[in-house]
This record gives C-alpha cells, structure tokens and sequence, in this order.
C-alpha cells in the first residue's frame, strides 16, 4: 500500500468519482459531540474485540497523524513491514503498537488533541485533487489508487468507528443520508474485487440494492478482465440482492458474518451469485 508519483492505471471499473471532501469537517464535529458527551465510565467499554472506546479513540488519532505525516509533511519514518509480513498483519500491528502506547493518555487529553489534529485532516482533504495517485485500496484491488477512493476510504473509517462508539455506549447507529449514502457508495467499490475469483460468462450482470434514504443500486458486470462497475445497464440481471442499510454497511465492515446477511437479504435469480456478493468486505481484513 505505497502513494505513487506515477499516474494511477485505468479505473473506470470502480465507477463513478465519490467526492467526500466537505463531508470531513462536520464528521469531525460529529465525533467531537460525541467522544464529549461520554460518561467516565464510558470510556472503559468494549467498543470492538480487544479495544475499549477509549483504545479505538487513541486509533483514530493515530489514524489522523498517520495522514498528515505522510500526504501532508511528506515524512517517511515510522515502522516498517516485518520480514515476510503481510499487509494486514503489518496494519493489525503497527495500529495496537498505537494504542498500547496511548494507554497512558487521558480521555481529555485525547479529546483534545483529536479535536486539533482532525480540524486539520478535514482541512487537508478538503483541499485534495480527487484525480492525483494516492495510497492504494486493497479491499478494492488498486494500488495506487485515485485520491478519490482513497479519500472515501478514510472517511468511511472515520465514521464507521464513530459508530462504533456510539454502539458501545448503548446509541443507534447514526443514518443521517449525508454521511451513510457516501459510505455505501464507497464500500460497495468493493464489488469487483470481491467476485474476482468468480467465473461467469461475458455480461453477467450482479445487482446489490440497499433501501432507504441513504441507499442506492450497484449493478457490477463481468467484463473480459475483471468485473467492472462502469458497465451499461443493458440486460436484467443475473442475481440480486437487497438489503436494508444497516446490514450492507455492518455487512462491509465485518459487523455481522456473510451468512448473517444472506439471511436478512432478498435474493432473486442466481443464489450463487448472490451469496458471492454478499462477501464483500470493505475493510482491511
């Protein structure tokens, strides 16, 4: 997962260009609300296996510093990838190493400093170009990626453990469609890589819908390379799933197991097919 100076290949098979850029500023004014009206108590609580509210705090921070140095600054240091480590394993390790070390930092001070640092990370990305090459999305299968996706990557992190946090301490899951449409859109770029190792003939076409508001249609089609998402809508398709938003985006971020949303979902035309979609993992893994 390395930013490149060179052009970013050929990606139309992702789609469409999210722009998530004015979407950072009221996150981050999402979050803060949020981490300051926590009880002391809650900051102890499970926010996701192995991590306490306060832990996935002290990761997003590690999160905004990790951006800043490294597209901001243009730092390279920090650590590197052990010998014969994977991607995940090295994101996984360098991410507790983090939190470990924040153990002995205050939920206020860490409402502080995250308060600073993520003023200025909204501030960086509002002023990104969407088309410039950046650090690759290996849930999506490109490496570089165009800003645009890599932008939409981080925000759905942000706001994915907003909600995490919020679950924690015992609130819903916030579906304001500003936020939760350009969330869906982005995860569902994972479409075509999730089903790369899927054989179909030419044209196949696979259709995920996700109700409500912040919802919307992917449709990903089986091209001569790869599955692709910049395909015409020319005939019906093969298989297609439906889901409510709640399911797609915890479906997507692990929350729940695909067989889970299998069972919540409507499913018409090829099962297969569908239940292949319903892997789709938007996060890394």
């Amino acid at each position: 997962m390395n930013a490149q100076s060179e052009e970013v290949p050929g990606h139309s098979w992702l789609g469409a260009p999210i722009d998530a850029r004015s979407l950072f500023a009221p996150e981050q004014d999402a979050l803060m609300a949020t981490l300051r009206r926590l009880a002391p108590a809650d900051w102890d609580k499970e926010a996701v296996p192995g991590w306490t509210v306060r832990d996935l705090a002290a990761h997003l921070l590690g999160d905004f510093y990790g951006r800043l140095a490294r597209d901001r600054d243009g730092y390279r240091g920090g650590p590197g990838f052990a010998r014969g480590e994977s991607l995940e394993a090295f994101i996984h390790r360098i991410n507790q190493e983090w939190v470990d070390a924040c153990r002995r930092v205050s939920p206020t001070a860490l409402i502080d400093t995250l308060d600073l640092i993520g003023g200025q990370v909204a501030s960086f990305f509002e002023a990104v170009d969407l088309d410039s090459p950046s650090l690759g999305v290996s849930w999506a299968g490109i490496d570089p990626a165009p800003m645009w996706l890599d932008s939409a990557r981080d925000f759905t992190e942000f706001w994915t453990h907003r909600q995490q946090i919020r679950h924690a301490v015992g609130q819903a899951t916030d579906h304001d469609p500003r936020y939760l449409s350009v969330v869906l859109d982005t995860f569902m770029r994972a479409l075509p890589h999730t089903l790369r190792e899927v054989k179909a003939s030419l044209g196949t076409r696979v259709q995920v819908r996700v109700d409500g508001p912040a919802g919307g249609t992917w449709t990903v089609t089986a091209t001569e390379d790869r599955w692709s998402l910049d395909e015409p809508d020319a005939d019906g398709p093969a298989a297609r799933v439906r889901l409510d938003a709640e399911t797609a985006w915890r479906l997507c971020t692990r929350g729940i197991q695909p067989d889970a949303a299998v069972a919540r979902a409507r499913i018409d035309g090829d099962r297969e097919l569908a239940e292949a979609a319903c892997r789709v993992v938007s996060i890394v893994y």
